[in-house]
């Protein structure tokens, strides 16, 4: 893009010609994703398959993810899409309604930002941001642009975890005083490789952005970049982040924790990976906790009922079986969930299902399992993308189940864990949020731009 198609397009012509289009309740909105790896290959075949949808366009700065994306569109269509290089000319064509983001974390911010300003709505991958200025700025140009913007979190649209969280907070085990998350993805070690020369057809440039200008290195390029501080926050920020706002659905959705604390590490390996393998995180809120838990080796899971307890307390015999008893459900063995701990009870939650337990008995008094059918594509992504869709044409972000208000919030708490972890402080956060006494824990509330792409 020319600095003077760069000038016009930040002049916000387009915004307001689309804040003023009335969508039909047929009519298809275009689309085009932006970021065409594996995340991107799944919105790429979920949107071809919503009847709300258009796939309009396809942006990426590798040359053979916009053509094997385009080819794969056309076998699923019969119709192929605009291909774009540069993303400011996906924001700045009046083809394109809204734009699916699916870049890696670094990006997520500043493509969102531009789209709002290109008068796009946007559905954009998790974690919002790549820090937590970031996410501000998104939601001060999101409302100043009247965009809809959508973060990633399909579980918010996942029939049997909405019912079982509405449940929580209904009572169904009394008070909640502690919520976690755990993040037991197996993840092998990445190894150690050289730099190398740019790929032909790939952007280097344009796929660093905001980060450091760096030596093009493969291990720092397709999905691996996620454990480099530069473009990723770690498991923590990738897998994690979605148990992450599960937690605080559970909890109710609060705002900033008294205070966060971090520790962990990178166990096992020797490799390149920057960011821990291993870490476990802390936030007081005040008279309830959260905690969340990452192990990327070898591990066992969470969640089952303590067996033989009974009121007896600690050490007393078990109860004797029941004649005829019916038997009971295995029990949840968490890996990645969630678990919710209250006053009158507990709950396990993953993508396995959900049970709750009452009592000293461990009685289960609920339990639901996923519906086989989940939406277009196979999962709860399209029905998010149909609750994003519905919002585009209502112009209501309340009724996005995920909006980059709440969701700020969420990948906040990994951004303060990671702040702990990398300062070796407990963090007192105060409004701002800001840091109590602690210049290197606020410097890291954002970032060094490297210029043009400057949040």
């Amino acid at each position: 893009m020319s600095n003077s198609t760069s000038r016009r397009f930040f002049l916000g012509a387009a915004t307001a010609a689309a804040a003023t289009r009335v969508w039909g309740a047929n009519d298809k909105i275009n689309v085009a994703i932006v970021g065409l790896g594996g995340r991107g290959t799944n919105h790429l075949n979920v949107y071809s398959r919503l009847p709300g949808a258009r796939v309009a366009g396809l942006c990426d700065v590798n040359q053979t993810a916009r053509e094997v994306a385009n080819a794969t569109l056309l076998k699923t269509t019969s119709a192929n899409a605009k291909e774009f290089k540069d993303m400011r000319e996906v924001f700045a064509d009046p083809g394109v309604d809204a734009v699916s983001i699916a870049t890696p974390n670094h990006w997520h911010a500043l493509a969102t930002i531009w789209a709002c300003k290109g008068g796009k709505d946007v559905y954009c991958e998790k974690p919002a941001c790549h820090n937590i200025y970031e996410g501000q700025q998104m939601i001060k140009v999101a409302r100043e642009t009247k965009r809809m913007v959508q973060i990633g979190s399909q579980h918010r649209s996942t029939p049997f975890k909405m019912k079982g969280i509405a449940a929580i907070q209904g009572g169904l085990i009394g008070k909640v005083y502690m919520a976690k998350g755990l993040c037991y993805k197996r993840r092998a070690s990445i190894g150690h490789k050289p730099d190398a020369p740019v790929p032909a057809g790939v952007d280097w440039d344009m796929f660093l952005g905001p980060a450091p200008l760096r030596a093009f290195n493969e291990l720092r390029f397709k999905y691996n970049w996620h454990w480099f501080w530069d473009t990723g926050n770690g498991d923590i920020g990738n897998q994690g982040v979605h148990e992450m706002g599960i937690a605080r659905w559970g909890m109710g959705d609060p705002g900033m924790p008294l205070s966060a604390v971090s520790t962990g590490g990178k166990y096992a390996y020797t490799d390149d990976q920057e960011t821990p393998n291993t870490q476990f995180a802390s936030f007081d809120f005040g008279g309830r906790e959260l905690q969340f838990e990452v192990r990327g080796v070898l591990t066992g899971g969470e969640g089952s009922p303590q067996a033989g307890r009974t009121r007896g307390g600690p050490g007393a015999p078990a109860a004797a079986p029941v004649a005829d008893e019916k038997p009971k459900p295995s029990p949840l063995n968490i890996t990645v969930g969630n678990l919710f701990y209250g006053s009158e009870g507990w709950v396990a939650m993953s993508d396995a299902g959900f049970q709750a337990y009452k009592g000293d008995s461990q009685e289960l008094i609920m339990e639901e399992k996923p519906e086989r059918t989940r939406g277009p594509g196979g999962d709860a992504t399209g029905l998010h993308m149909e609750n994003f869709l519905a919002a585009c044409r209502s112009r209501n972000y309340s009724e996005l189940h995920d909006e980059i208000a709440n969701a700020y919030l969420s990948a906040s708490l990994v951004h303060l864990a990671n702040i702990s972890y990398r300062t070796g402080n407990k963090l007192k956060v105060e409004a701002g949020p800001k840091f109590v006494n602690d210049a290197a824990a606020n410097k890291m509330l954002t970032r060094d731009y490297r210029k043009p792409y400057v949040v």
